[in-house]
């Protein structure tokens, strides 16, 4: 599939749902930090995606708009979460990522941007150039990916409990 603003905006939308949706009520058996930055909990995985919401995504948009290849993106501390969380509910952790996507996507519909700033280009501190579309599909991918991780994360909870039935589950395999 290309490309197309409108159907990454339609993933980015539903993923603070879905994570509610998923991890809302659950018991701190499921979702809870081990403080493990090799193995993300549903906890770690929400708090990465608030830090995203501040620091990367749509800062980093805003960066190839305004100064395009004159200026590198910040780099990124893909692990802030395991402090600027600490202390927080993941309750409060959901609520802080809906608002914050809220308002990040309202920013993004407000700029009706055009194939032609879609092509814009910026300087990614480790890629070198990217174009506006990529760091917008990267974004789409991203949220994916973390679903995946906090769904995988949780399976893994009851990987022995499942007896023979593990080599029919491909949610352990990964």
């Amino acid at each position: 599939m290309k490309f197309a603003l409108e159907k990454s905006i339609e993933i980015l939308g539903q993923t603070p749902n879905t994570l509610a949706s998923m991890l809302e009520g659950l018991s701190s058996d499921w979702t809870a930090s081990t403080g493990d930055t090799s193995n993300w909990s549903p906890y770690d995985v929400v708090g990465h995606l608030i830090h995203c919401e501040e620091y990367d995504w749509i800062p980093r948009a805003e960066m190839i708009m305004v100064h395009g290849e004159s200026r590198a993106f910040e780099p990124f501390n893909r692990l802030a979460q395991f402090e600027v969380s600490r202390q927080k509910s993941l309750s409060d952790l959901l609520s802080e990522f809906c608002k914050i996507r809220t308002v990040n996507l309202e920013k993004l519909a407000r700029w009706r941007l055009t194939p032609t700033q879609l092509a814009r280009t910026g300087i990614h501190p480790e890629f070198g150039k990217v174009t506006l579309a990529q760091l917008i599909a990267t974004w789409t991918v991203h949220d994916l990916g973390h679903i995946r991780q906090v769904a995988t994360h949780m399976a893994r909870r009851y990987e022995e409990e499942v007896g023979p039935w593990k080599q029919y589950l491909s949610v352990l395999k990964d």
